[in-house]
């Protein structure tokens, strides 16, 4: 048994998952005493569909945290996603053919990251630093720099609820169909990351790129396929968020790039590449979601809030970095 325990204990971001499950309760049951709201079962309804956005751009970022790199394009393209699919529904496009088509444009700025990372080496910062503007650029664009109509408004009542419900209002087993996306894509992606060939080969990357590239690994297309999730990832959000105003909002997913590094810090995943888990993203996406919900219940200010989630995410990359360098528990450090 003890055995077994080392053995899980061992596998890359456990500790981090684990650690963010502890504060998830911690935080959770100190809540819930200071206002019994929280245990309703609403609230937790509420809060899954809310903790669902942050789960999947925390998928997105982690799997591009993971390679060692940083996608700043992801709140962006959350905006472009929505506003695509909304300007789309407005003027008449059927449904499914507005989501493709938005798709497709999130999938051409990420795959424009990959190659701009991978290919042409640029700094991670500075290329999703560019595309973050260009995404933003076309969320304004594409309805001539404003927002749009309601959806329902055009595509007509039952059209309109459809795909609200589809993506937001709607339930499947008494919870929200938001969160059944996001968990479905969570199971997806944590079987590619942990059961593939391209799972391990993300690892080798983000721990090693010179020893990965001396064994084979294909570390531009790799890195490609990284950027690409994360867009994939980034265009849900914008269809959740699109659903969930019904209409296109230019400045929709503003600073969600952030709140995916959070995310996937929080849970353990690794900023400085090779380490992490998407049970840590989903732990990290839930802590955070709850944090910010019993900062709501208890009437704290959002600035509050905004400090209370940055200082924890410092504090998670610092015991990364004290973790990384052997300081945390080196002799020296016990003297």
């Amino acid at each position: 048994m003890k055995n077994k325990v080392k053995e899980i204990l061992r596998i890359r971001g456990m500790r981090g998952a684990i650690t963010a499950f502890v504060g998830l309760v911690i935080i959770y049951v100190v809540f819930g005493c200071i206002n019994d709201k929280v245990f309703s079962l609403q609230n937790n309804l509420n809060l899954l569909r809310s903790m669902a956005k942050y789960l999947l751009i925390g998928i997105g970022q982690s799997f591009v945290m993971i390679t060692g790199n940083i996608d700043l394009s992801i709140g962006s393209v959350v905006g472009m996603s929505a506003m695509v699919t909304a300007s789309l529904m407005t003027r008449g496009v059927p449904i499914v053919v507005a989501l493709l088509v938005s798709l497709l444009i999130g999938l051409i700025i990420g795959y424009v990251n990959g190659e701009l990372v991978g290919k042409f080496q640029m700094p991670p910062f500075i290329a999703t630093l560019g595309t973050m503007f260009v995404a933003r650029g076309i969320a304004y664009l594409v309805n001539g720099n404003r927002n749009t109509d309601n959806i329902a408004s055009i595509l007509g009542k039952d059209q309109g609820k459809f795909f609200q419900d589809a993506f937001y209002y709607g339930k499947i087993l008494g919870i929200y169909t938001t969160f059944w996306i996001a968990f479905l894509i969570f199971l997806i992606f944590s079987f590619i990351l942990g059961k593939t060939k391209l799972g391990r080969h993300i690892y080798a990357v983000g721990s090693n790129k010179e020893a990965s590239r001396l064994s084979g690994v294909d570390i531009v297309s790799v890195i490609k396929k990284t950027y690409l999730i994360s867009a994939f990832c980034s265009v849900i959000v914008g269809f959740i968020l699109c659903a969930q105003a019904g209409m296109g909002n230019m400045e929709a997913g503003n600073m969600y790039e952030m709140y995916g590094v959070a995310a996937g810090v929080i849970g353990g995943v690794s900023p400085l590449g090779g380490s992490g888990l998407l049970l840590g993203t989903f732990q990290g996406a839930l802590l955070w979601q709850t944090l910010e919900n019993g900062l709501n219940m208890v009437g704290a200010q959002v600035g509050i809030q905004r400090i209370v989630i940055g200082v924890i995410v410092v504090l998670a990359v610092l015991m990364d970095v004290l973790v990384r360098n052997g300081n945390l528990f080196s002799k020296k450090n016990k003297k």
